[in-house]
């Protein structure tokens, strides 16, 4: 047992983290330097973090500063994922800057002579009987240097001045105005380019190459091959293009196909051996007795990509013993972990950095890209090198969200009440991240020379979950059976995209409950408030109703619809439910959507509601377009002609309404909408036109084809 599992358990990441100075530092500036390992995505968590610290210390916002994350200087806080950071960090923040306010107290108390109940603290600074000492005058008094205890409690809600209140966004002002800010912008003294050539599919093993013709071009410093791991650099980015082209038209590659093709993906998912797990089990026989109308359906979803605006990109540098990184991933710890197993050195002579980067909500490209950086700055040393991918390259190569099928049947009694339910999912695992087993998930590991072993994919358990999360549903059924089915087999490479399983079993389950309404006649409002005991999700229900101006029993009209969706996500976090209205014109358009969401104590309502209007924009992009293409050999889908996007002209007019409960604990946002957008958009399609389609993209043809 580690000497940390032995110690009385602290909030949040503050547990694996414990030293104070691991999280705060008054600066000479006269700030506060708040050190953090998650990591700013466009979801605006580290502008929530500074209100959480600003607010125990009695600070105002500008003077507190999030310090970059690197693994040099910060609590290693793993990934920046699953709508935790909040829970996690924030909750470590709290704990440990009310520690370190009570110390503080003491110090000042002892410094002008007063006790600590006559001290007052505004802006940082104590005041007593005339005298004054800031936080930063005490600093070399207070010894942050220690183990927090967790035993000062922090503020009462009732006491908070900052959270609670929206703060404008402290990582914008540069990314409007243009300043350099993401890891493309970076231009260290001396810098070169590299640009890797990719097998030309998942099975593809380099037999030959003309590495001399290379070698000649304009600019071109090093050729690089380490087994089928194949790269160039070059002094400039147009170089390095170029060379890259040359290399690629003189490899020669055994090329097996491995793939079943788009056409055959669910019945080859459905065919492939499964580990199953029944996940509740709920019986019922006199419930079940009761059964009047049985209804079963079959839910699809495809392959999605993250598809970020900008490929990925990073910067690395090799000075013959030590290895620093610059990344946009949303887990350096663990990317140092999975470059210490490929670089073959020890971790303290790795650095990774934070850099923005093109946000991606998942794991897209880029901790491989910083493990292609890593390797061509061996052949340019010590020069640094930048490995910017280009969009085949992003398209061909990111993990993708796992195509899922959903089989579910319920039965109704004849007054309408649901007696029994039943839902089983087939699907691949849902995360392959940096950083854990004795093998490594980044795309150049298994190509290289001393190949690492691939990290096979993992399904995280429940409560979470993950391919099954959100599968047990939250409504209250006498009689219910869930079973996930995980399928090992991953045609294509897959990895954690936003809501994990979450998106596909919501859209399921809400899909479902909507023609059981139907069957019934009942309201689709008034069909869920029935089967739900949750007062807090009872609430957002009816809070999106009322924003919509719901009717009961309201009909479409042929072309125009609404439908509505909910879920408590993961049924631990936070509760939304959307109501989105649809037009049918060329192809299905949402035109707007109404979000109700309790995230219990809000930290930025600004921030939460720009969470939630960008994930129901998201999922109404995969509701209504999004499917990654594929072959026998790879993906074809490689530029953004072959994997459309919503648009800004087609992105819906979306209303958020928050319900703060600030005595409740603060749960994320940013994947708490998903599902329920997902859901909203087909239920409403079936309130318009009558048709119900259960195939993820809702297309013009499969709406087409149901109809006819």
């Amino acid at each position: 047992m580690s000497a940390t599992a032995e110690k009385p358990a602290l909030p949040g990441s503050l547990n694996t983290n414990r030293s104070l100075d691991r999280w705060l530092r008054f600066e000479a500036d006269a700030t506060l330097g708040v050190r953090v390992g998650k990591v700013e995505l466009g979801q605006g968590i580290l502008t929530a973090l500074a209100q959480i610290a600003a607010d125990e210390l009695d600070l105002r916002l500008d003077q507190v500063r999030i310090v970059t994350a690197s693994t040099e200087a910060s609590p290693n806080e793993g990934m920046t994922s699953g709508s935790r950071s909040v829970e996690e960090s924030g909750e470590a923040l709290r704990y440990a800057c009310a520690e370190v306010r009570a110390l503080a107290l003491e110090a000042a108390a002892h410094r002008l002579g007063v006790s600590i109940e006559k001290l007052q603290l505004a802006e940082g600074v104590f005041h007593a009987g005339g005298k004054q000492a800031s936080y930063w005058d005490l600093a070399a008094e207070i010894d942050l240097a220690r183990e927090a205890s967790g035993r000062v409690s922090p503020k009462q809600a009732s006491d908070l001045a900052l959270v609670g209140r929206s703060a404008a966004r402290i990582d914008l002002p540069a990314k409007v105005f243009g300043e350099p800010s993401y890891v493309q912008d970076i231009d260290l003294p001396g810098m070169v380019h590299g640009r890797v050539v990719r097998p030309v599919n998942y099975a593809a093993t380099l037999s030959s190459v003309d590495a001399e013709a290379v070698r000649a071009l304009p600019g071109v410093i090093a050729v690089v091959r380490d087994g089928n791991f194949l790269g160039v650099v070059a002094e400039r980015e147009e170089q390095a293009i170029r060379a890259q082209a040359a290399l690629a038209k003189g490899c020669r590659w055994d090329a097996p196909r491995g793939l079943p093709g788009e056409a055959k993906i669910y019945d080859y998912l459905l065919g492939c051996p499964v580990e199953t797990a029944v996940i509740s089990d709920k019986r019922d026989a006199d419930a079940k007795s009761r059964a009047d109308v049985t209804l079963q359906a079959t839910y699809r979803k495809p392959y999605i990509a993250h598809a970020s605006i900008g490929p990925s990109c990073a910067v690395a540098r090799y000075d013959g013993d030590r290895f620093e990184i610059w990344s946009h991933s949303q887990g350096i710890f663990p990317l140092r972990g999975d470059m210490v197993k490929c670089l073959r050195v020890p971790a303290e002579r790795i650095v990774v950095h934070h850099t923005d980067g093109s946000g991606c909500y998942g794991h897209n490209g880029a901790d491989d890209v910083a493990l292609d950086a890593a390797l061509l700055a061996r052949a340019a040393s010590p020069r640094p090198v930048k490995v910017q991918w280009m969009r085949e390259e992003e398209f061909g190569w990111e993990p993708f969200g796992p195509a899922m099928v959903m089989k579910l049947s319920a039965s109704l009694d004849r007054s309408g009440a649901v007696v029994d339910w039943n839902h089983d999912v087939w699907s691949n695992p849902h995360s392959n991240r940096s950083g854990r087993g004795a093998g490594s998930t980044l795309i150049a590991a298994p190509h290289l020379a001393a190949p690492v072993p691939v990290s096979p994919p993992v399904d995280m358990p429940l409560p979470a979950g993950a391919s099954h999360r959100n599968a047990i549903p939250l409504y209250d059924f006498p009689s219910e059976h869930v079973a996930r089915h995980l399928i090992t087999d991953t045609p294509l490479r897959i990895s954690a995209l936003r809501a994990l399983g979450g998106f596909a079993n919501v859209f399921a389950i809400e899909s479902m409950m909507d023609e059981l309404a139907a069957s019934c006649g009942a309201d689709p409002v008034a069909f869920r408030l029935r089967h739900l005991k949750d007062p807090r999700a009872c609430a957002v229900i009816e809070r999106a109703a009322q924003m919509a101006g719901w009717k009961a029993g309201e009909k479409g009209d042929g072309t125009r619809g609404r439908g509505i969706g909910f879920c408590k996500y993961k049924n631990l976090g936070s509760y939304c439910a959307v109501i989105a209205e649809v037009v049918l014109e060329q192809g299905l358009r949402v035109v707007r959507a109404w979000a109700a969401v309790d995230v219990g104590r809000v930290v930025n309502p600004d921030g939460v509601v720009n969470q939630i209007e960008g994930g129901i924009v998201q999922a109404t992009s995969w509701t209504l377009k999004e499917a990654v293409r594929f072959d026998t050999d790879f993906v074809t889908s490689r530029q953004w002609a072959d994997y459309p996007i919503l648009t800004f002209g087609e992105a819906p007019h979306v209303q958020v309404s928050l319900i703060d409960r600030p005595e409740e604990p603060s749960k994320g946002a940013g994947e708490g909408a998903q599902g329920p957008t997902g859901g909203a958009i087909a239920n409403a399609l079936f309130n318009a036109i009558g048709v119900r389609v259960r195939e993820l993209p809702l297309t013009r043809e499969r709406i087409a084809t149901a109809i006819g």
